[in-house]
């Protein structure tokens, strides 16, 4: 086999081994089998071939969902409702000449033209886009890219970058009014480590490798970047790059801004880096600052230098019940002002821990419920714990074990003074365990007449109890202003803590059964609660970026000035808008 003969079915393998119109692995998903019970298939998950034998009443519950009620999705893809590949034989012979692969192809071209937005996914279900890219190419390297970008300057077209294709801003979406055509550059086949220096500890690595492939490769010479979003599994350095990604350790480890050191990226004015490889410099504004977050839409990202540490050798879960959401929050408020918090701690509501609940497994060897593990007769009478009330907040130390083992009993010491009850190490790792699971829960409930979605903002610390209040306030008067029959779920967690401030994560789900048209009602009650974020004190986004979703606040966001000095240098890179997806301006 040739090397592109290679790069040929890897690029097919994506493809199959990913759902068309849903999250994640074709093999992987919730199902309700014969006996009604909810179960998670196949084996990539160690929640694969369980039954959860108390969702069902969880989902009934919580959302007046039926198995009697069940829509029905598309089960293929239609190429027949595919808008037309349009491409000037000229730019293809140009393309060939370069030896740069690439597909017209109706299934390739949808594959690239939309994120996991929950209206991307729900037009996938059940319609199809208006625009989609007219071709998709394949870059190997930097030098490729160049290729590319200097040909969509001569033809005179648009580049939509696509890495791992999670977003959840829209980003990915063609303007429907872009008349040129539309080129999605697949980064993907750009997954190489290219160096490992290990007396500096930093490696560059091509943008186009996938978070866990970069983990996997660095583990096989004792290394990691530490760098875990919940979508790492999909999402691409080059990804985490342009939308300014944050991870689940990221008290250790940092947001992406704190592990690059270089970044190389392609504009139509030519390639934009610096000139050494350096921990920081004092040369005027920052050009990294300029290409982290810039979402597509000046650039593409090939090649990134980043931090590397050796592999933690210990690691260790933990769990805290607290007896309400003030006392959790208060509590982390506290560890992060001793700066003492561990690679991970997040605190979920009510609500979310009495989600989480339902999806224990039958099978409880590996996993124990957070109640069974507590006993539950001890959290509830002996202490008073309401279990209707009580949160909980989950735990992970990583490094040195006699560091980790201090660094745990200073923590748990501190949650003993708000009132918090160590809860065990199987209810931490089940909660880690969960949150690369959980995204699949939304497309189970498409098939019931449940719409749901995730968004997230940051805070300081004085304002997240208001926040997180008035915004589920909010998204349950709004579902009932706009005619939802059946009680929504709006629930939060707090992510990531910083010295001034956290992030805050939302979910919210709703019964869309006698609404005509779901997916508007549904944007409306987002927009609303957007509004109250902001009004609250709270960000437009902590990291999943802004694209086209939330770009109609970025002038109150960051000022008239501050959008006129982006739109100003997108104006200088990129005059002729060859990177036009519309992103952010």
């Amino acid at each position: 086999m040739t090397e592109e003969e290679g790069r040929a079915l890897s690029r097919l393998a994506r493809q199959e081994l990913l759902k068309w119109n849903g999250w994640g692995y074709n093999d992987s998903k919730f199902i309700f089998n014969k006996k009604g019970q909810a179960e998670f298939t196949g084996k990539r998950y160690r929640l694969g071939g369980m039954v959860l034998p108390t969702f069902k009443e969880w989902m009934e519950k919580t959302f007046g969902a039926s198995l009697d009620h069940k829509t029905t999705s598309r089960a293929t893809l239609n190429v027949n409702d595919v808008p037309p590949s349009l491409v000037k034989e000229e730019f293809l012979q140009d393309l060939r000449a370069a030896k740069i692969s690439y597909s017209q192809d109706a299934e390739d071209r949808v594959f690239r033209a939309h994120g996991h937005c929950l209206h991307e996914i729900f037009i996938l279900r059940e319609g199809m886009f208006k625009r989609v890219p007219d071709i998709v190419v394949w870059p190997v390297c930097h030098e490729d890219v160049v290729k590319i970008v200097e040909l969509a300057c001569k033809h005179n077209l648009c580049i939509i970058p696509f890495g791992g294709g999670t977003s959840v801003s829209s980003a990915l979406e063609c303007p429907e009014e872009e008349k040129r055509t539309i080129v999605s550059l697949d980064t993907s086949q750009m997954n190489r480590i290219l160096w490992i220096d290990e007396k500096n500890l930093t490696a560059c690595v091509e943008a186009g490798i996938v978070g866990q492939d970069l983990e996997n490769q660095l583990a096989e010479s004792g290394f990691c970047t530490g760098h875990e979003p919940d979508s790492m599994e999909f999402s691409s350095l080059g990804g985490w790059v342009a939308t300014r990604a944050s991870g689940m350790k990221k008290t250790i480890y940092g947001n992406i801004e704190d592990m690059v050191i270089h970044i190389k990226m392609v504009t139509p004015r030519g390639i934009v880096e610096k000139n050494c490889q350096v921990p920081r410099m004092s040369t005027g504004p920052d050009i990294h600052h300029f290409i982290m977050g810039s979402e597509g839409t000046l650039g593409v990202v090939t090649e990134v230098t980043i931090k590397i540490r050796p592999v933690p050798e210990y690691q260790k879960y933990g769990s805290v019940v607290f007896p309400n959401f003030e006392r959790g929050v208060a509590c982390l408020r506290e560890v992060a002002k001793q700066r003492c918090a561990p690679a991970s701690i997040r605190l979920v509501d009510n609500a979310q821990f009495q989600f989480g609940h339902a999806l224990k497994p039958q099978v409880a060897s590996i996993f124990t419920s957070f109640l069974d593990g507590l006993k539950k007769f001890y959290i509830t009478k002996f202490k008073g714990f309401d279990p209707n009330i009580l949160c909980v907040a989950t735990l992970l130390f990583e490094g040195d074990r006699e560091k980790v083992l201090q660094h745990e009993k200073q923590v748990y010491d501190i949650a003993t003074k708000f009132g918090g009850l160590a809860a065990g190490e199987d209810n931490g790792q089940r909660g880690y365990m969960l949150t690369f699971v959980i995204a699949y829960l939304r497309d189970l409930g498409l098939d019931y007449y449940v719409i749901g979605e995730s968004f997230e903002t940051s805070v300081p610390w004085d304002r997240v109890l208001d926040l997180c209040r008035n915004v589920k306030e909010r998204i349950v008067r709004e579902c009932k202003e706009k005619g939802v029959q059946f009680a929504p779920l709006s629930t939060c967690r707090v992510t990531q803590t910083y010295d001034a401030g956290a992030c805050v994560y939302f979910y919210f789900a709703f019964n869309y059964r006698g609404i005509s048209d779901p997916i508007h009602v549904y944007e409306q009650i987002e927009r609303a609660a957007r509004e109250e974020i902001l009004a609250n004190g709270g960000s437009l986004s902590h990291h999943h970026g802004v694209g086209k979703l939330r770009k109609r606040w970025m002038k109150e966001s960051i000022s008239d000035v501050g959008l006129g000095m982006l739109r100003s240098v997108k104006e200088y890179v990129d005059p002729n808008n060859i990177f036009g997806n519309k992103n952010l301006l």
